[in-house]
């Protein structure tokens, strides 16, 4: 089992607020978020930190043996601390509720911070596509653990994104062609 690769640098870690797409799978890839019971917990799970003001949530989708979500997290909280609240708290409230022992996930996670408005675009896209990529529903508003379900209460999108025609790289702007 591969950890995968993570994009931390020190400005992602602590600034104002920072937008990132987060991807995390099951141990072993099993399908454990597959059933009614234990995806309706991790939304549950999700939502609740989301009261708490852990986070901004903006998309999310729920697989049978990942996740992706699109959140914004302010400058006192990391999205080390974001992923650990929602992965951590899922695996307590499944063990308790469920009966699920670990471990549960896989160690780690992906990030990719979001700097323009035409990358969270593209996130969005693919957040809301991918249970109709793997062949689950038809069209991403049939997904029920999905962002994408109709009536869904999200935040929304981060003010402060780069203009479409400018991307970051390694704390540089470069122009899109």
């Amino acid at each position: 089992m591969t950890i995968p690769s993570r994009h931390s640098n020190v400005t992602n870690i602590v600034s104002n607020s920072r937008t990132f797409f987060v991807t995390s799978s099951t141990q072993n890839k099993r399908y454990l978020l597959q059933s009614d019971r234990s995806a309706g917990l991790f939304v549950e799970v999700l939502y609740d930190y989301r009261v708490q003001g852990k986070f901004r949530l903006h998309e999310w989708v729920v697989m049978p043996d990942h996740f992706h979500l699109l959140i914004t997290v302010e400058g006192d909280v990391s999205i080390e601390s974001a992923v650990r609240f929602i992965k951590g708290g899922f695996a307590f409230r499944a063990g308790k509720e469920i009966g699920t022992r670990a471990p549960f996930w896989q160690k780690g996670f992906s990030e990719v911070r979001v700097f323009d408005s035409q990358q969270y675009a593209r996130v969005r896209e693919y957040i809301w596509n991918n249970p109709v990529k793997m062949h689950l529903v038809a069209r991403p508003e049939e997904y029920l653990y999905s962002s994408a379900w109709p009536g869904r209460e999200l935040d929304p999108p981060p003010q402060g994104l780069k203009p479409n025609e400018f991307v970051a790289f390694g704390g540089m702007a470069k122009a899109i062609p």
